[in-house]
Parts: C-alpha cells; structure tokens; sequence
C-alpha cells in the first residue's frame, strides 16, 4: 500500500472527501517526522514504536578501492512492531522454539 491508496482507504471507510483523508495522511506522518527530528520517540500501543537510533563513527573501508575510512556517526530512524502486530502478520512468534504451527494450523 502505498500513501494514496491509504489516503483512498481512509476516505472510503470513513465517508470523508479525498482532501479531508489527505490532510489526516499527512498531519499524522508530518507528526511522526518532527517528534523523531526533535529525538522524540512515538509509541502506538499494539502498533509500534517509532524512535531514533544513534549509531557512532567507525572505521570502515570503501567496497570498490579497499581504501579505509572513517565513517561518521549518525542518526537512523527506527521501527520496533509491536507484540500485537508481530502476532497478527505470523501467528507462530509466540510458539516456543521448535513448534512449527498451533495445532490445527499449517505451518
């Protein structure tokens, strides 16, 4: 799904005009950006969590000329899902190691 087709979705199941959905879209996601600009972080129970993860400088070596470098540190925009959501997309995260599937479940 791309952003107009969840902006279509939520005009459809809401009886909202596109520009009205579209500016829920895009208040929602421009909301995102700035608490993670400001290294805030944004938790959607059962959902997610949307946070910054610092990394630092390294030495690295570039792929193509072998030549080392330092690699500088940075910021990263991280997403963590959620139990409930992790649950929902594979049914079996909650299984213990070696059990495949639930009983009367295909793996």
């Amino acid at each position: 799904m791309n952003r107009s087709e969840l902006i279509a979705a939520l005009a459809a199941q809401h009886a909202l005009p596109g520009p009205i959905a579209e500016q829920i879209v895009t208040i929602f996601f421009d909301e995102i950006r700035e608490t993670l600009i400001d290294d805030g972080r944004v938790e959607l129970r059962g959902f997610g969590t949307f946070e910054v993860r610092r990394y630092g400088s390294y030495e690295g070596r570039n792929p193509r000329t072998g030549i080392s470098m330092i690699v500088p540190r940075k910021r990263l925009p991280f997403f963590r899902p959620g139990k409930r959501l992790r649950e929902e997309v594979d049914p079996n995260t909650h299984l213990p190691s070696g059990v495949t599937a639930a009983p009367g479940e295909e793996p």
